[in-house]
């Protein structure tokens, strides 16, 4: 193993949670390095979480260890599970939906349920509201620092078997773009979509060319307009919105130096789709 732990929670540094797996952790190995993903998942936001993954799995080394834990279901029956993704990553959970995003667009090659009972942090049997610290970090690091193996974490579970958030694919039809608004830039309000950048080079898009963007909330429309396909931010006027190609080669739409989603009260997720397609070339007399 890479000795790599990289967490992931809902539960913000306001309190001694996240320090507390911390802690956990350099319990079961002093030599583990580990690494924040992210502790400001809105809380319960399982999509969110789902995504982030997607985001930033592909990006650590091989081996690395994620430990994501948005778990509005803690002490319920819902499973404690350890996934092996295709690019040879792995990912302790609750099966919540959370590997949504990296089951559908990365694969997952295989899954193991964690026994609850008997893999969890010594003498935390009376606790069941913090399966992030005894469950979760504890088997991260056991299986970061290779104390323990991906294969004795637990028993083979069907893929068939995980739960699986909706997700909507994108599509390109007669000349039109369509997918989902997945999730925000946060802190600069732009939208991120599932639309590749593929599809607009199989319309002949370029740089520069001008694009009808037209959003809808459940299907009614809330916002059109006509704005540039930028290669940066900077080729657009301060205010100026644009549409751009985010870090995951995917499309995105902003405002230069404003929030997108407040301007116009963009949300995300499923509810939330957008369409793309050329501008019609207007002539001015």
């Amino acid at each position: 193993m890479g000795n790599y732990l990289v967490l992931q929670t809902d539960f913000g540094l306001g309190d001694g949670a996240v320090s507390a797996m911390y802690g956990v952790a350099h319990m079961v190995s002093d030599k583990i390095i580990i690494g924040d993903l992210t502790h400001e998942i809105p809380p319960y936001d399982i999509w969110a979480a789902s995504y982030r993954l997607y985001q930033t799995v592909k990006y650590w080394p091989k081996e690395t260890v994620f430990v994501s834990v948005v778990d509005p279901g803690v002490g319920s029956t819902r499973r404690s599970i350890v996934a092996k993704t295709n690019s040879g990553h792995y990912i302790i959970t609750p099966d919540n939906g959370s590997l949504t995003h990296i089951a559908h667009y990365q694969g997952i090659e295989e899954i193991r349920s964690i026994d609850e009972v008997t893999s969890r942090l010594p003498h935390s049997e009376e606790s069941h509201t913090f399966h992030g610290r005894d469950i979760y970090a504890y088997n991260g690091a056991r299986l970061a620092s290779g104390e323990i193996s991906f294969e004795k974490l637990g028993n083979v579970v069907a893929a068939s078997s995980l739960e699986i958030l909706p997700l909507i694919e994108a599509k390109h039809n007669e000349h039109i773009l369509e997918g989902s608004i997945d999730v925000l830039d946060i802190r600069f309000g732009s939208l991120w979509t599932n639309i590749p950048l593929a599809f607009m080079k199989e319309e002949n898009i370029v740089h520069g060319d001008q694009l009808q963007v037209t959003i809808y909330h459940q299907g009614k429309k809330v916002y059109q307009n006509i704005m540039k396909f930028a290669k940066s931010f900077a080729d657009v006027n301060i205010g100026e919105p644009l549409v751009y190609v985010n870090s995951l080669v995917n499309i995105g739409v902003a405002v230069n130096q404003d929030s997108f989603s407040k301007l116009y009260h963009i949300g995300t997720g499923t509810d939330w789709t957008i369409q793309l397609r050329k501008a019609p070339k207007i002539i001015f007399e």
